[in-house]
């Protein structure tokens, strides 16, 4: 807790004040902006065959991460890392060495990327009966490097912004698919508006074009393959596309900005999370109806971002759900972005309160009919996530008034 909160009863306004986003469409507001209303897409359907993924639109990291650091960080690192410094620079705190020595820092992130190299070294040993006693111990110990323990820990993310940005409050990384990011925010919401925190930099990344997570998603038969569909229209071949991408949001208590003179792009009001017993039909469409009763949400103009995954049957659990809300516009962030896991709701807050901010809902990614035009201004947007194994998620972004 910074010496200007006190802790307090009445809770207190959570305004986001800066986004930061770089992906498969581009990096930063308008990129993503000027690629959603134009139908821009970025598939790649070949690299990674018969799997297909949205590939990172590359960017000149030094624009974010000094070169010496970026040495240190695999993809998924850079991804986040870059992310986080758009937000930092979207919310005017780029290099005010006051604010980010006591921000606090909240990020979603799962496993981080493995030497595919050493894993493939082992398993052509093994196949070839080349494997003697103690060879694998030998192996792991001899051919990982320092930062490795099978794969890169979660909280390295979080030790690189913290490195290239001085973001040096309070550290915590949540890990576990979708609802992580889900978790990241209901707590950050939570100690905000309890006045436990001033300000925080919340969010993830993901890294989709990963040999190895492609194999890991095969064993679930989660993978989109062969060819490129909207979420909407994969009931017949299930799957998600991974998607490469970084979101990160500046959340920050009404009175914290309004004293540094910063504006509101929207409020984050509620963030709310549940699991259903997935093995029971019907119990994801239940959980999400209750999570929405929870969110409080009013009928005025609004709109549906969720992160449909693809996958089945979730996903027409979520349609189900959906069609109790036909008032609301849809919009589904996997068409568009691919699936990015821990990122995948940090992404949509990210495009709510983007959409907020510019008075408008970004244009339908397809043609199902299930995402229709908006010509209202979105007074509130309810972000989904719920998980394609387990897990379900939601919040409120509302308009400030």
């Amino acid at each position: 807790m910074s010496e200007t909160t006190a802790v307090t009863n009445e809770p207190v306004e959570v305004w986001i004040t800066g986004i930061g986003l770089a992906t498969s469409l581009g990096e930063g507001l308008d990129a993503n902006w000027e690629a959603l209303n134009s139908g821009q897409m970025n598939v790649d359907e070949q690299g990674f065959a018969p799997y297909i993924v949205h590939p990172w639109a590359k960017v000149n990291l030094e624009a974010q991460i000094p070169k010496k650091e970026q040495r240190q960080m695999e993809a998924w690192q850079r991804i986040g890392t870059y992310a986080a410094g758009l937000a930092l620079d979207s919310a005017g705190l780029k290099g005010n060495k006051d604010i980010l020595s006591r921000m606090d820092m909240i990020v979603a992130a799962g496993g981080g990327e493995r030497d595919i190299s050493v894993d493939t070294a082992i398993l052509n040993a093994e196949a070839q009966g080349n494997c003697t006693p103690g060879f694998l111990n030998d192996r792991l110990m001899s051919d990982l490097r320092p930062t490795l323990f099978l794969a890169q820990l979660s909280n390295l993310l979080a030790g690189n912004i913290a490195i290239s940005h001085g973001v040096c409050g309070t550290s915590r990384t949540f890990m576990g698919e979708e609802v992580a990011g889900v978790d990241a925010f209901k707590i950050a919401l939570a100690r905000i508006a309890g006045g436990q925190s001033d300000i925080a930099l919340v969010g993830g990344s993901h890294n989709g074009e990963r040999k190895d997570l492609l194999v890991l998603y095969e064993f679930g038969d989660y993978n989109l393959k062969n060819e490129f569909k909207p979420v909407w229209a994969r009931k017949d071949h299930p799957g998600f596309a991974l998607g490469s991408a970084g979101a990160f949001l500046v959340l920050e208590s009404k009175p914290h900005a309004e004293a540094r003179g910063a504006k509101p792009l929207a409020r984050l009001s509620k963030v709310v999370a549940d699991r259903a017993r997935r093995k029971e039909a019907g119990a994801v469409t239940g959980t999400l109806d209750r999570l929405w009763s929870a969110l409080d949400v009013q009928e005025a103009p609004g709109a549906i971002i969720t992160g449909a995954t693809g996958a089945e049957p979730v996903t027409s659990e979520e349609r189900a759900f959906l069609d109790h809300h036909k008032s609301f516009a849809v919009r589904s962030s996997g068409t568009r972005f691919g699936h990015s896991m821990e990122a995948q709701f940090a992404l949509g807050l990210a495009l709510a309160a983007l959409s907020i901010s510019r008075g408008a809902l970004f244009a339908p990614g397809d043609s199902s009919g299930i995402e229709t035009d908006m010509k209202e201004a979105p007074t509130q947007i309810v972000v989904v996530g719920a998980g394609h194994y387990r897990g379900e998620g939601m919040a409120l972004v509302e308009a400030v008034k």
